[in-house]
């Protein structure tokens, strides 16, 4: 099994190839490829639903702290502010997030918190550029992977190294497989699974309430933007000056001398300024 990045771009030279990926995945988990691939449609079939659902429904989440933004998007007067793409993305970003908060059915990618990141830019890309559902369904394997050899480093929770790791990692993938998915070379795919995970390093997890939702909430959408940025940036040839492999130990180093109090507590950062202790108050008093 491939540990580093270093390993990946040997074996895979120019093309990635997500066959061989999911052969030896599947051979992990001691189950048939195409069962595997079949697990992995059911996945993606799942975020498109959730995607849906999202769309449709603007209940606010419980604590009433997110649940109504995407009719908010839907009715943008700014037309010409993002291409259709970015627009695409961040819609189905929100949708998706906001369906985690009224407690929906999501597929977490990788984690809760990060879950609208990966699928809204794959499902926005599929739409915009005409791809298939198995073309969608090879781009989340190379996600995968790419989220695997991170974890295997990092563990993707907001409590071990803040959201650097969640949503942070999620950015990363998902610029990665949308590189891939836009026939980028391996080099291109890690240069942008790199870009976006070096400007993300440092990103706290301080929730509001302890909830995942401010500000987990806007910031998918704003990282699935920010997974774009570094995808067109690879893709024009612009490269990480620092590899893949030394920015995830440069995350890791980062999480380790992070407060606790910025890790998942809500103990500090937004958690504790003067609106989110109102916003305690009120959920106590209601």
């Amino acid at each position: 099994m491939l540990s580093t990045f270093d390993e990946f771009k040997n074996k895979f030279q120019n093309t990635i190839n997500p066959d061989l990926i999911i052969k030896e995945q599947a051979f992990l988990s001691d189950i048939s490829k195409d069962e595997l691939r079949s697990k992995i449609f059911d996945i993606f079939s799942c975020m498109k639903n959730s995607i849906r659902n999202g769309l449709k429904n603007n209940t606010l989440s419980r604590s009433g702290l997110s649940g109504n933004n995407t009719s908010l998007l839907i009715q943008n007067g700014y037309e010409n502010l993002l291409s259709e793409f970015s627009k695409k993305a961040i819609l189905y970003s929100f949708a998706i997030i906001e369906e985690n908060a009224r407690m929906g059915k999501i597929a977490a990618c990788p984690t809760a918190g990060s879950s609208g990141i990966v699928p809204g830019v794959l499902i926005a890309a599929m739409e915009e550029f005409d791809k298939t559902d198995d073309d969608i369904v090879n781009a989340l394997i190379v996600a995968g992977e790419i989220g695997r050899i991170i974890s295997d480093k990092v563990p993707p929770a907001g409590a071990v190294a803040g959201c650097q790791a969640e949503c942070g990692l999620a950015s990363s993938m998902a610029s990665g497989s949308l590189t891939f998915l836009l026939e980028g070379t391996t080099d291109k795919v890690l240069n942008s699974a790199a870009l976006a995970l070096k400007n993300v390093l440092g990103l706290t997890c301080d929730p509001v309430l302890g909830l995942v939702e401010v500000p987990c909430v806007k910031r998918n959408p704003i990282l699935a933007q920010h997974a774009i940025t570094a995808s067109y940036l690879a893709l024009s040839g612009i490269e990480s000056k620092i590899p893949l492999d030394e920015i995830v130990d440069a995350m890791k180093e980062t999480g380790l001398l992070m407060s606790p109090k910025l890790k998942e507590s809500s103990e500090a950062g937004l958690a504790v300024v003067k609106s989110a202790l109102k916003f305690k108050i009120d959920n106590i008093l209601s």
